[in-house]
């Protein structure tokens, strides 16, 4: 297995660890899912490039383009949460409560 590989899948996994250990604050789990995006993000390049695709950078450049929108709804979700509740704590939000 190629290093590459070795260190992506472990990147990817500290982030889903970090993603399932600090719970507390909505924007710890808002940089895990963005350094699990930028894993795959990085790794879609490196795939692209080491195989013979007729457009190597469509992939990743949608993956990005995903990844952006992403991290724009997920901040402005914490905003609208803070100014709501006071703070990001996702231990105060009542998720059935409407």
């Amino acid at each position: 297995m190629p290093h590459f590989i070795i260190v992506l899948t472990s990147i990817f996994a500290v982030a889903v660890l970090g993603l399932s250990i600090h719970r507390t604050h909505l924007l710890s789990a808002l940089l895990c899912l963005e350094g699990m995006m930028l894993s795959i993000f990085i790794g879609m390049s490196l795939w692209s490039t080491h195989t013979c695709l007729s457009s190597p950078l469509f992939y990743p450049i949608l993956t990005l383009t995903l990844s952006a929108c992403e991290a724009g709804l997920g901040l402005s979700l914490m905003i609208a949460t803070a100014r709501t509740h006071g703070s990001d704590n996702l231990t105060t939000l009542n998720l059935l409560q409407c």
